[in-house]
């Protein structure tokens, strides 16, 4: 009779809480809904984080804030995020930087990219663009690696996220050359020193390096896709300019705290993929040739675990060693 009891209990108990979960979901959201984005203000994580509120605020009836926490590539946001109310308000809109790249680069880790949070969807995937100030002489890939390789070491190259610094890394590895690494928060600020001069040359997002190179204040080289970029398709492939095979490119998700319940996962869920479909998402899109792609929170979690093993081969073969 009292394993009978027990059972009923917790039957019970089960049932209150399904349905305590069920009817969150519906009042879901309720407040201010919080994007953290790992990089600063400008980024193309930034940008397209601030389209998509736009259009979730809308949905939602909602205030949807951006809160930049850049540095440490991307710990400073994703601690923040992974330790927020797991009640869908606090959205972390992320890279592979933090969750599928930072755990070949740094011993130890102060989030787990996998525990720590519950996957709602991709929102897009991109390539990069390799830029070099307006005073150094290379007019080409080719004539850049020649420079390196006459001068080992001198040259520098900046990144602001883990997928510009592997992208020049990669390049390192694949064309046998000596470039010194200057890291920095986020790209924008690297911008800032290439534009000053303080570094010679970087790999970063077509978001934040097409703008610069069409206004002529810096020089490109090459686009790390296979195929060139439909909004700068007189830039070759850094592939076709020599560095065969040579591919690289990032992309954005979104997450939840961990223990999110999974009915309000699935209502963000639908308003960050309807979200994508809007005037200013389709805006980044078209801007950045940043390519919308949105998937369910299980396609989301799938992605990662390749990418995080992709990425884990990539460091690897560069010989990076983590930090």
């Amino acid at each position: 009779m009292k394993t009978m009891t027990r059972s009923i209990r917790a039957l019970a108990l089960a049932a209150a809480a399904v349905a305590t979960t069920a009817a969150f979901a519906q009042t879901y959201p309720s407040k201010t809904i919080t994007f953290i984005v790992p990089f600063a203000a400008g980024s193309a994580t930034d940008q397209i984080a601030r389209a998509l509120g736009q259009s979730v605020a809308e949905q939602s009836k909602q205030t949807v804030i951006v809160e930049n926490k850049p540095g440490a590539s991307g710990f400073l946001a994703a601690q923040a995020a992974a330790a927020a109310a797991p009640d869908g308000h606090t959205v972390l809109i992320t890279t592979n930087t933090t969750h599928a790249a930072n755990e070949h680069l740094y011993k130890k880790l102060p989030y787990d990219p996998v525990k720590d949070f519950a996957p709602v969807t991709l929102l897009g995937k991109g390539g990069q663009i390799m830029i070099v100030n307006n005073n150094v002489a290379a007019k080409s890939v080719a004539e850049f690696i020649a420079a390196a390789k006459k001068s080992p070491g001198k040259l520098t190259f900046g990144s602001g996220s883990s997928s510009s610094r592997i992208a020049g890394e990669l390049l390192q590895q694949m064309a046998g050359i000596q470039v010194l690494h200057v890291p920095y928060k986020s790209n924008p600020l690297a911008i800032t020193d290439l534009l000053g001069g303080q570094i010679d040359m970087m790999i970063t997002d077509s978001a934040t390096g097409i703008p610069q190179v069409k206004g002529g204040k810096v020089r490109a080289l090459g686009v790390t896709g296979l195929k060139r970029s439909p909004l700068a398709p007189d830039i070759p492939t850094i592939d076709e300019a020599g560095v065969k095979g040579y591919e690289m490119g990032y992309w954005f998700a979104a997450y939840v705290p961990g223990k999110t319940p999974p009915a309000t996962v699935a209502k963000l869920n639908e308003m960050l993929v309807a979200a994508t479909k809007s005037a200013s998402a389709k805006n980044f899109y078209e801007t950045t040739g940043t390519d919308a792609a949105t998937s369910s929170p299980a396609e989301l979690a799938k992605f990662q675990e390749a990418e995080t093993a992709k990425w884990g081969r990539i460091v690897k073969a560069a010989n990076i060693q983590p930090e």
